[in-house]
């Protein structure tokens, strides 16, 4: 079999997966829809929860999906918030553009965001952002400031795209950068092993696993020279923050990511998760939810 159907094939299966996953009973009762963005892509959109609640939206990593938030979406504690999810362009049931520049500009995602938010009517929503989540909320900071939102939640984030903020690991990079179906697969596989401390049990993975694979090829070239203006949309944040980190992260630079953003903007406010790898909102999913209301209760007072 050729490659390039090799490749079709492992796709249409994680599609069947996912697809799988996505008519759960967790999600029975969700509302589901698409957003066009200003540049014309759709993205899937999804909510649960409680509709008349206060919004928080919720941006996954690279290689991710809103399927990342199970452990939000189904937890007790936050039932009675509305609950929006999104698969970032690239990701998930969005758009996959075939041209590497739909990815390259930070500016995008940050408009994706902005269109997200128009058009739920979400009234002033806490962001949730992991990861690539976080310089998503940074260039949305920085292209439409914070008056549409009431607060923000940095999840293990990537601060700013520097080698000084991330972890080298270029056989990884190298991996998922490659034509060849094998090394983009394997290094599908390692990424996602480092997302975390503590593994996964395996029909998590499973679907983590798929998650990645449905992911855009392009995207992931185009990702790490991604231009962003994070540095300049941070300190424009007036809202609270807080930094919330795994301490045994292998992705990004714990401490350094913590005292980037802190410098740039130091009303925020940070907490590590000493048994956490670089997503605690599942390695301790229960904790991550408890701080969590407890940060959207704060910031709806006003506190």
């Amino acid at each position: 079999m050729h490659p390039s159907h090799l490749s079709r094939a492992v796709r249409g299966l994680c599609l069947a997966l996912l697809l799988a996953a996505l008519s759960s009973a967790a999600f029975a009762t969700g509302k589901h829809y698409r957003v066009t963005t200003p540049d014309g892509l759709h993205l899937a959109v999804q909510e649960t929860g409680n509709p008349t609640g206060q919004p928080i939206v919720f941006i996954h990593g690279l290689l991710g999906s809103r399927l990342n938030w199970q452990q939000q979406i189904d937890s007790p504690q936050l039932q009675d918030y509305r609950l929006i999810t999104y698969d970032l362009r690239g990701h998930g049931l969005s758009d996959k553009p075939a041209d590497s520049s739909a990815y390259s500009d930070g500016r995008r995602y940050a408009d994706d965001l902005a269109a997200v938010l128009a058009a739920t009517g979400a009234n002033r929503p806490v962001l949730v952002g992991w990861s690539l989540g976080g310089l998503v909320m940074s260039d949305y900071l920085a292209a439409y400031g914070d008056g549409a939102i009431r607060g923000a939640v940095y999840v293990n984030a990537v601060i700013e795209l520097s080698e000084a903020l991330i972890t080298p690991h270029p056989e990884v990079y190298a991996g998922l950068a490659s034509s060849d179906l094998k090394s983009h697969l394997d290094a599908l596989r390692a990424f996602v092993r480092l997302c975390f401390h503590t593994q996964p049990d395996a029909a998590s993975m499973e679907v983590l696993m798929a998650n990645a694979a449905m992911a855009s090829w392009p995207m992931t070239r185009a990702i790490p020279g991604m231009s962003s203006a994070a540095a300049e949309g941070l300190p424009k944040a007036q809202v609270p923050l807080l930094l919330l980190y795994g301490a045994r992260d292998q992705l990004v630079q714990v401490q350094p990511s913590i005292a980037r953003a802190q410098t740039l903007n130091p009303r925020a406010q940070s907490k590590r998760y000493e048994q956490s790898g670089h997503a605690p909102f599942l390695e301790e999913a229960e904790r991550f939810n408890r701080d969590l209301a407890n940060f959207v209760k704060a910031a709806a007072a006003g506190r």
